[in-house]
């Protein structure tokens, strides 16, 4: 909010000589933090000019500058009728008003003009914009006087005191539950409360009565958001005989300008000027357009509206209209209540009587309708933080008066539709100020600031019981109240305690095991990314997954970030493939990802989550249902690979990731909670059919989770590199058979001792198999079994291969003898045959 001090000076008592610094200081102890102070900070010379002529003329840097040759009347060089001044912008035309700044002034920020060469010419000044004046933000082009009201200025005018460039301008950072901030009449009443300065409230003007032939309005919200109808007050009147085509006076169009908001006309400046002056945003008809009655009512499905921005707007029956009665009782919308007219009742210069109008509406509705339309107005951006409910028929007189003294109008009839319902007192303990913020304040202290603010207080018992003024709505509970006694005492006030931390055990076991998971999974080569948890239906397709996977069940959302994603993921697989995707397009080859993460599996039959009342506590049946509809959200882990496992070098040539890469990441995960898997071949979409290993832990039932290579065709369709592999495990289940502590083993002193086996089996049988049986049956002796080589041939026989294993065996407490390897050789062949029909090579 931007407050010129001359401004503020009319409505609260500022020191002789006070400076916009001094002010924003004091509003930031009250809560108005400074965002910047505009104007002042500028010396002359700096007029009104006026472009005779200027040249086109392109540069050899890409750039386009224009020679103008400006009339700057008195100020011109002796002997000639024009200045010559170089010019940048591209908005700038022969026979403009502008701004020019002539050598030997300073613009805001220190910035010195002076006469330089620059583009082949001599520039002799600076024809300046609104951000180079000090006074806006717009540098798009240079400023000219005809589009703000100065059409008639006279060249070599002062343009500082034309333009009120030597008044400070004091901007504040209101916070959304301080809205009568948004305007000159709150930062005055917060001035005063950080100061003590007396207060003149602008808005403190006589109100005439509504009269018999007032414009007819009816309230008509049958469904109100929040049990609260939408507008509970309409105040209108009439004002006949505007000369809506006169131009607004110049100190209001000043007003504006220096509060940042462009001159219009004179109905709309009228408005905008009150709206500033005490935050009640209005809104001017053209009476004549209107067929009365007035009806606010919420939108009809498919109903449209053409609001003033030109726009055609397809309303939402969650939208308030401001609706007449041209074809039928309040058929038409004529605006979109709180936000912005429409444009068929706008006032034209042909409009000549005026229907000025002030509603209250309910900021919830104001806010939904100003997001959904994209439509962030004025108005809407105070009326969604909450506006003075008795403000309306103050605000209708000051821009009624305003209309007849500068328009040549004379007011009419007066409607006031009134059906508010008062707001129950705020009732709160005496003490809970001190109790929250650690300053000991006496009951009588936090009444006087209560009831400086505004509030009526009365005392009762050990409570206090507090109603609120009608221009603070943000003020509810006991908990606000609170707060204003902290803001107007000072927060400096409040003692700085730094909480005894409690002591704790630690992580816990879960916690440990999943950084333990992670840092294995790094010092495995791969690197860990967080993913977002929203995936598009079309990615189940494109994983090629059945039509019956449980997979493609999801949870949809109903505000989704993207329409494109609409749904939470049911496997950590899609968002991680984007990810490699993403890495792989910017020129990543050789990549290996990991992510844990939650993902949501709802059951088939899962109940609806119930919308309890936010009035009052949820019973415990609805606690119980809500807890009912939560869907289950195991934690996962999930890596994919492409591209180089083993880099080339000038000494090898490297090794392409390929599927047992991924069951290698499966075991690294197991091994390091220290649970054993075991792996068997298994067709999982999206994974390769041939080259897919299903996971389990043995002796217990179901799957944790798939190994292996992807399908080319998913590949394909997402767009990733040939033989991409990945991996996805469920780390619950790991979790859950996790020794919660494992002890080490012993390491032996006594020598190792190395037998090779060579095994014929089916080709069917899992070589996973083999091996877990080769280490049941070799006993405690066993410290390894890698399995080194399979062949496949006539050898073999048909249907046959050989799996060759290295078997690694030690006592702890002596040297192995022939004897104990003979033993041990033999029972874990017993071992292998009696499981998988498993007999010695050459046997």
């Amino acid at each position: 909010m931007r407050v010129p001090l001359s401004w503020l000076g009319e409505c609260v008592a500022l020191p002789a000589g006070v400076t916009g610094r001094r002010v924003a200081a004091d509003l930031a102890r009250v809560g108005l933090e400074e965002e910047a102070v505009h104007g002042g900070g500028l010396t002359g010379p700096v007029v009104v000019g006026r472009v005779l002529d200027l040249a086109v003329e392109p540069q050899r840097n890409g750039r386009t500058v224009r020679w103008c040759r400006v009339d700057v009347g008195p100020h011109n060089p002796v002997g000639d009728d024009a200045r010559g001044i170089v010019c940048g912008a591209d908005n700038v035309s022969v026979g403009d008003l502008v701004v020019v700044a002539l050598p030997g002034s300073i613009l805001p920020g220190g910035f010195a003009i002076s006469a330089r060469r620059t583009y082949g010419h001599l520039s002799d000044g600076m024809i300046c914009s609104v951000r180079e004046l000090g006074i806006g933000d717009d540098h798009a082009g240079i400023l000219r006087l005809s589009e703000i009201g100065h059409a008639d200025a006279d060249v070599g005018t002062d343009a500082i005191a034309l333009l009120g460039l030597d008044e400070e301008t004091v901007e504040v950072t209101v916070t959304p539950d301080r809205g009568y901030a948004l305007s000159v009449r709150g930062v005055a009443r917060e001035y005063s409360h950080a100061t003590g300065a007396a207060f003149t409230d602008p808005a403190a003007v006589e109100v005439p009565p509504a009269t018999p032939d007032g414009v007819a309005v009816e309230l008509d919200d049958r469904s109100p958001l929040r049990g609260r109808p939408g507008c509970d007050r309409f105040a209108a009147r009439v004002v006949r005989g505007v000369r809506t085509s006169a131009q607004s006076p110049a100190p209001l169009r000043r007003r504006l300008e220096q509060a940042g908001m462009r001159p219009i006309s004179l109905a709309v400046d009228v408005t905008n000027y009150v709206m500033l002056a005490v935050g009640q945003p209005l809104h001017a008809f053209d009476l004549a357009t209107l067929v009365p009655p007035i009806v606010v009512r919420r939108a009809a499905p498919g109903e449209r509206l053409t609001t003033l921005d030109g726009v055609d707007r397809s309303l939402h029956p969650e939208d308030l209209v401001v609706a007449d009665s041209a074809g039928g009782h309040g058929a038409r919308a004529v605006a979109l209540a709180g936000v912005m007219g429409g444009a068929a009742t706008e006032v034209s210069d042909a409009t000549t009587d005026v229907l000025l109008e002030a509603a209250h509406w309910d900021p919830v509705s104001i806010f939904r309708t100003a997001r959904r339309h994209r439509l962030v107005s004025e108005a809407a951006r105070r009326f969604e933080r909450g506006v003075d409910h008795d403000l309306g028929p103050r605000a209708i007189a000051l821009a009624a008066d305003l209309l007849v003294r500068h328009g040549g109008g004379r007011p009419g009839p007066v409607t006031d539709t009134d059906e508010r319902v008062p707001a129950p007192p705020v009732r709160m303990p005496a003490d809970l100020p001190s109790r929250i913020t650690g300053v000991a304040f006496d009951p009588e202290d936090v009444t006087a600031v209560l009831t400086g603010i505004g509030c009526a207080v009365e005392p009762d018992g050990d409570d206090l019981v507090v109603v609120p003024p009608s221009w603070r709505p943000d003020l509810g509970a006991g908990v606000d109240l609170v707060e204003e006694v902290a803001r107007i005492r000072g927060y400096d006030a409040i003692p700085s305690v730094v909480p005894t931390p409690p002591p704790g055990r630690g992580l816990t076991a879960a916690q440990r095991h999943r950084r333990s998971v992670a840092r294995a999974l790094a010092e495995h080569g791969l690197v860990e990314v967080l993913s977002y948890p929203f995936v598009s239906p079309a990615t189940h397709d494109a994983l090629r997954l059945p039509p019956d996977d449980p997979r493609r069940r999801a949870v949809r959302l109903a505000n989704p970030l993207s329409d494109e994603h609409p749904e939470m993921r049911t496997s950590l697989l899609p968002p991680l493939l984007d990810t490699l995707r993403r890495n792989v397009s910017r020129g990543a080859v050789d990549v290996g990802l990991f992510e844990m993460g939650l993902v949501v599996r709802p059951g088939e039959h899962a109940p609806p989550a119930p919308v309890p009342a936010v009035t009052t506590r949820p019973s415990d049946d609805d606690l119980a249902a809500l807890a009912a509809a939560v869907p289950p959200q195991p934690l996962r882990v999930a890596a994919v690979l492409t591209g180089h496992r083993d880099l080339p070098g000038w000494d090898a040539a490297g090794r392409v990731a390929d599927w047992t890469d991924a069951v290698a990441v499966a075991h690294a995960v197991a091994s390091t909670l220290g649970v054993d898997l075991a792996a068997e071949p298994d067709e999982h979409p999206p994974w390769h059919p041939g080259r897919c290993a299903r996971l389990a832990i043995p002796g217990e039932p179901g799957v944790v989770g798939h190994a292996g290579e992807l399908d080319p065709r998913v590949l394909a369709a997402l767009g990733l590199p040939p033989r991409t592999v990945a991996t996805e495990l469920d780390l619950d289940r790991l979790l859950a058979a996790a020794p919660e502590i494992r002890r080490a083993r012993p390491v032996s002193p006594y020598p190792l001792a190395k037998e090779d086996l060579a095994l014929v089996v089916d080709e069917a049988v899992p070589a996973g198999t083999v091996a877990a049986a080769l280490r049941d049956g070799a006993g405690d002796l066993l410290e390894s079994v890698r399995l080194f080589d399979v062949f496949t041939g006539e050898q073999v026989g048909a249907g046959r291969k050989s799996l060759a294993f290295a078997l690694r065996l030690r006592a702890p407490d002596r040297t192995l003898t022939a004897a104990d390897l003979a033993t041990a050789r033999a029972a874990a062949v017993a071992a292998a045959h009696e499981r998988t029909g498993a007999v010695l090579r050459g046997a």
